[in-house]
């Protein structure tokens, strides 16, 4: 057997521009979030075993993984020339075989079982047994990968560092290196989703609604808002290890970091991890009722992409709930009581406008010939009803905002009220609208960045601050 008639092809980093111990822990999380528990007590009896654990609790679509489409065009120029290919990786081999078997491109596949770990000097010590010393090549991107480069006849590196290139050279007289995949730190700053922080801006509202803007409040403003940025990215970065297979699935959302594989799943947890860590400081600094409530608003996000999202009608309910806790903490934050009507009209109105989120999917749901929302428990069937809900509860935001107009509380705060009868019309037009859009398939999956980036909302939202200026100051 000629040395390079056997390419033997690592998975987790190479083929794989992922990897598959953290695919299957976050599947298996997602599918039952006591998951982490019994796979500490599987850890316990080694790394093969929870291997084997978590192959079996999750439900890894190994047709959506982001397969790295480079190496497997090297791999059929292998085979093109003649030669064979070895699948070889300390995965569990459960997941092995079904992605062999899905990719169509290896004569033998090797994974991990309960007694075996085929990583580092285990899988050096199985390669040159089944093989032969220096008797096949060997594409990997790790330093646990150094070992089996010492006993192959040719080390391929594949997005390696500068220092495992090194490496690499250094284990093997003859080597080559892929680039296949560029690693622009745009990727990371996607991640946190900064057009979302759009929905943070709710923590100045207590002071715009207050007429109380000094240097105090609007620097208290600023610190609520920052801090609320910062723990909303911790947890639209769990929310994306949570829903990779639903999001691989979509057509918009595929495109997604870590559902692409453009951020390593294990950078997430550290992300997720820090982004917490830095919100949990400045709450401390703010105050404590305020870290209270962020507190609050961590675990009912995280219920929410564990558990609630799931349940039908509450999902939306805590979508409402989430919007209205930014403008409590915002009234938190700088020492503002809370109006009645403000909070009132915020329950209505988020909760139109989470309604008209569920909305958009169920239509995007029944183009894409879909009966049931991916992770959610709605069927197609239950768009009047949601659509329904978008229109009343937005009408009834709308008849909040009129008694106010007309309460005696007004007149302390503007000097022409009757001009927010305006804001009014405004808001009834636009929640109308919205819910058409959302009707005819062309709203985005979030209807305030949908809002943020549409013409007609932009000038509706100037329309009323417009209004509102008018009505105090003039």
């Amino acid at each position: 057997m000629k040395p390079d008639e056997i390419l033997v092809v690592d998975l987790d980093g190479t083929l794989l521009r992922s990897d598959m111990l953290f695919e299957s822990f976050w599947s298996a999380v997602g599918q039952d979030w006591r998951s982490p528990l019994r796979s500490v007590l599987a850890l316990m009896t080694g790394r093969a075993a929870l291997k084997r654990h978590l192959a079996a609790t999750s439900t890894v679509d190994v047709t959506t993984l982001p397969y790295d489409r480079k190496v497997m065009a090297y791999i059929e120029d292998w085979r093109k020339a003649g030669g064979r290919v070895a699948l070889v990786t300390a995965s569990d081999h459960d997941f092995a075989e079904r992605i062999a078997a899905h990719l169509d491109l290896f004569d033998e596949v090797f994974g991990s079982d309960e007694g075996r770990n085929l990583k580092g000097a285990c899988k050096a010590q199985f390669l040159e047994a089944r093989f032969g010393r220096k008797a096949f090549a060997y594409m990997g991107d790790s330093s646990a990968d150094r070992p089996v480069w010492q006993r192959a006849a040719k080390a391929i590196t594949v997005n390696a560092s500068a220092a495992l290139r090194h490496d690499a050279e250094q284990a093997c007289e003859t080597t080559e290196h892929l680039v296949t995949a560029a690693k622009p730190h745009t990727h990371y700053l996607k991640a946190l989703r900064p057009h979302q922080w759009l929905k943070n801006g709710l923590v100045f509202l207590p002071m715009l609604a207050a007429h109380k803007i000094d240097g105090e409040t609007v620097l208290h403003s600023i610190l609520a808002f920052v801090c609320f940025s910062l723990v909303a990215s911790s947890v639209y970065v769990l929310n994306d290890l949570l829903d990779l297979a639903a999001d691989r699935a979509h057509p918009r959302k595929k495109t997604r970091p870590f559902a692409a594989g453009a951020i390593p799943i294990a950078y997430g947890m550290w992300m997720a991890s820090a982004l917490l860590i830095l919100g949990a400081l400045l709450a401390i600094a703010i105050g404590g009722h305020f870290l209270s409530l962020m507190a609050l608003y961590f675990c009912l996000t995280t219920a929410y992409s564990l558990i609630l999202k799931r349940f039908i009608v509450i999902d939306i309910c805590v979508l409402a709930g989430l919007y209205t806790l930014r403008i409590w903490a915002g009234g938190v934050a700088t020492d503002i009581t809370l109006s009645v009507w403000l909070v009132a009209f915020s329950v209505f109105f988020f909760l139109s406008l989470a309604a008209i989120k569920r909305q958009a999917e169920l239509i995007d749901n029944i183009r894409r010939g879909l009966l049931q929302a991916s992770g959610r428990g709605y069927h197609v069937d239950d768009l009047p009803i949601i659509s329904m809900i978008a229109m009343g509860a937005g009408y009834v935001s709308v008849l909040v905002m009129t008694l106010y107009v007309s309460s005696p509380s007004v007149v302390a705060l503007y000097t022409h009220p009757e001009t927010l009868w305006g804001v009014c019309a405004v808001l009834l037009y636009w929640i109308t609208r919205t819910v058409l859009v959302a009707h005819r398939g062309q709203m985005h999956d979030d209807p305030v960045v949908y809002a943020a980036k549409d013409r007609t909302s932009q000038i509706c939202l100037l329309l009323i601050l417009g209004l509102v200026l008018a009505g105090a100051l003039l």
